[in-house]
Order: structure tokens, then C-alpha cells, then sequence
């Protein structure tokens, strides 16, 4: 990674003719809010007149469904190639892109650059294999703008490390977001009553304990987890463990997973889908004048 880097320091990426790129990515491996915020993203460059497209990775299909969900009328290209999948965009009407998970893609020049960093991660970390950092702290002196998410960690623990971020990368914007729980839904999207009693919290996500704890936060029964891996696409033979491991509770899922679990809708009876929103804390005026910038620049 640091050969790699060295690279990039010095030639830079490739600009894609006609198009801008934002990019929303991190440090660690997962569970950020990158999808969430890259869809807040692409949403506020649509207010602004332009023509967003969101280019990702294509690993999860989940999270390209989530897109559809969020942005209907923001096109969604996926390709391991992003660059391909940039150009692809470009040559479709786009004249500004969002990278979901695009800090370490360096191929492809960036007009924005944003990080998100969990509040729930330690700060800074150990790097893979023996921690979670794809890459040290100090690469955040080549973002534009460093965000702080949490979902479950205090106010205080996000402005704490909103303030290291500043020794390192003083030139940065900076900002805070909570990945608040915001809405029930049930399977099929349609507005549902808060769950009662005890639940049977379903994830297949990053971060699933985080998940479970803002349940158990909003709750007065029980919570039991039941994990997946990350990106788990849902088999029959789950369904039937999940039922039988629920029995009279009722299930409660994130988006994330509703998207792969709504066609098992009928078998699995009660299901809630905790909504959860971007609601800023900090620095929410500094990076909407950045994308105001944008707007200029893509003319």
C-alpha cells in the first residue's frame, strides 16, 4: 500500500474528460456509512442541477439495491473497474460521479475527496491483519474533507477524535454524523409500528453488534443477535434457522438485509426494518459550500 501510494503522490490519478468524481470512502474495513452517506451525496448534487451517477465496487448487491432505493433517478454502475465504470457514466450523461468506497481507488482523480471515520473504531488503529486499518492515519492528509460517524458511541468520543483528525490533516474539513435510527418498516417499505417485546435482531452487515445495541436502546424486551457474515446472501436454510430461532419474537433487520429478506416475506411473518437517516452534528455547512463549488466547476 505505501509503494502504492508513493505512485499516486507522484503521478496522480486518471480525470475522466467531462466528468467530476467525489469520492466516499475510509480507513478501516467496513461499517462506516459509506453507502448511506454516499447516497446523501449523490441527493444533494441532484438539489444542485447536476447529473450524479454512483459508481461502486459491485460486491454487495445489497448495497446497489439500497442505491435504487434511496436515488431511483441516480444510475447505478457497478464494476470492479471503477475507472471503467466512471467512463461508462460519463458517456451515459453524468457529469459528476460518487465512488462508494473510493479512497483507496487511486486510479481515478477525485474533485472531492471525503473520509468517514466510526466513532466505534479505536483511533487511530492497528493496520490489517492484526487491526482494522487498511492504510495509517496519516493518509488523511490527502482528504478534503474527514467525517466522524457513529451509531452507538457517544458525542464525546466523536469529538475526540475529530480532534486528532485535526493535528493530522489540518488542511481537511471536518464534520460529525450520526447513523440515527430514524423510521420503522416492514419487509415491503411500508411504514410499521415499532417492534414490542423481545426481539431477534437479523444482521449480515459489518457491524452487527452495533445494530443489536441501538435495538436494545430503543426496546424494553431482550435482544438477541444473530449474525451473518458481511454481504450474506440469505438461503433457504437460513430462513428456516431464523424462524426457528425466533419463535414468538419478532424479528428486526436493517435495510441492508430487507433487501435480500423481502422475498421470504410470508415465511417469516412479523419482520421490522430499523431505518436509519444521516443526521448531521458538525461541520454540515463547510461540505455542503464544497458541493456548492462542484456546481461551478462541471458548467
Amino acid at each position: 500500500m505505501a509503494l502504492r501510494n508513493s505512485h499516486y503522490d507522484r503521478v496522480g490519478g486518471q480525470k475522466i474528460p467531462g466528468v467530476k468524481v467525489v469520492s466516499v470512502g475510509n480507513l478501516v474495513v467496513g461499517g462506516t456509512g459509506k453507502t448511506p452517506f454516499s447516497a446523501w451525496v449523490a441527493k444533494e448534487l441532484k438539489v444542485r442541477d447536476l447529473s450524479p451517477a454512483i459508481v461502486s465496487r459491485g460486491y454487495g448487491r445489497d448495497e446497489l439495491i439500497l442505491h435504487n432505493k434511496w436515488n431511483p433517478d441516480t444510475p447505478v454502475v457497478a464494476d470492479s473497474d471503477r475507472l471503467k465504470a466512471a467512463s461508462l457514466a460519463g458517456l451515459e450523461g453524468a457529469d459528476i460521479v460518487v465512488l462508494d468506497d473510493g479512497f483507496q481507488h487511486r486510479r481515478i482523480a477525485r474533485d472531492f475527496d471525503i473520509v468517514l471515520l466510526s466513532a466505534e473504531d479505536g483511533f487511530p488503529g492497528y493496520l490489517l491483519p492484526t487491526g482494522p486499518y487498511r492504510e495509517p492515519v496519516q493518509s488523511l492528509r490527502r482528504a478534503d474533507a474527514v467525517l466522524v460517524t457513529r451509531r452507538t458511541a457517544p458525542c464525546l468520543v466523536a469529538e475526540k477524535i475529530l480532534a486528532q483528525v485535526r493535528g493530522i490533516a489540518p488542511e481537511a474539513l471536518t464534520a460529525a454524523i450520526h447513523l440515527s435510527p430514524f423510521a420503522w418498516q416492514d419487509l415491503r417499505g411500508f411504514p410499521a409500528t415499532p417492534p414490542d417485546g423481545n426481539i431477534l435482531a437479523v444482521a449480515a452487515v459489518a457491524r452487527p453488534i452495533e445494530f443489536s445495541q441501538s435495538i436494545a436502546n430503543m426496546v424494553t424486551g431482550t435482544v438477541e443477535l444473530m449474525s451473518f457474515p458481511d454481504h450474506h446472501d440469505y438461503r433457504s436454510d437460513d430462513i428456516k434457522k431464523i424462524c426457528l430461532a425466533a419463535r414468538e419474537r419478532t424479528i428486526a433487520v436493517t435495510e441492508k438485509d430487507a433487501v435480500k429478506l423481502a422475498q421470504y416475506d410470508d415465511i417469516l411473518g412479523e419482520v421490522r426494518v430499523l431505518v436509519e437517516r444521516v443526521r448531521w452534528e458538525s461541520g454540515r455547512q463547510e461540505i455542503e459550500r464544497a458541493l456548492d463549488k462542484l456546481v461551478g466547476a462541471t458548467a
